[in-house]
């Protein structure tokens, strides 16, 4: 497989931080170009239409997601790895520009289930439950994307500290359990 071009690169990350810090439905196809600086053509050459371009980044977000998930996870014991996926969760509210969570914010602005991104949406939501659940039991692995949820919502509207001091409390008290 080869690697992808380096006006391909710089379309999606431009793409990625304009969609993530300003939304999806709110940036033209025109804006992307020029700040990408490549030209119209180059564009259409890597991306089809500009949902190609949000499958994309949302397909790049779930690849670096599931990276931080997995390194979060080696070679821990169950309740350790919960901590770790926890405390990366909360490192991402607390970093600058933080505006909750990527696919929340897609999702909110593609509703229809059958559309290709609110699928894209569910598949990774799927995968991150599914991995949660090889740590705690389902119930509570529920509990723990809920409090995930949360918190990503709520770190981009108040403290984010305080937040994550929430959050992670309750994360604990998810790995103290006894069932």
């Amino acid at each position: 497989m080869t690697a992808p071009s380096e006006a391909r690169l710089r379309l999606l990350t431009t793409a990625s931080a304009i969609f993530y810090a300003e939304g999806i439905h709110s940036v033209g196809v025109d804006r992307i170009i020029a700040e990408a600086k490549v030209t119209r053509a180059t564009f259409y050459r890597h991306f089809p239409g500009k949902e190609d371009l949000v499958l994309a980044y949302l397909n790049s977000a779930d690849q670096a997601i599931r990276g931080q998930v997995t390194s979060a996870m080696a070679d821990r014991k169950p309740e350790d790895a919960i901590r770790a996926v926890a405390a990366s969760i909360a490192e991402g509210i607390r970093s600058p520009g933080f505006r909750g969570c990527a696919f929340l914010n897609a999702v909110a602005e593609y509703p229809h289930p059958d559309h290709p991104v609110h699928r894209v949406v569910i598949a990774h939501r799927q995968w991150f439950l599914d991995t949660i659940t090889t740590l705690l039991p389902e119930p509570d692995a529920q509990h723990f994307v809920m409090l995930r949820d949360g918190a990503m919502a709520a770190g981009c509207l108040f403290d984010p500290a305080l937040i994550c001091e929430t959050f992670l409390r309750g994360a604990e008290g998810l790995t103290t359990r006894t069932h």
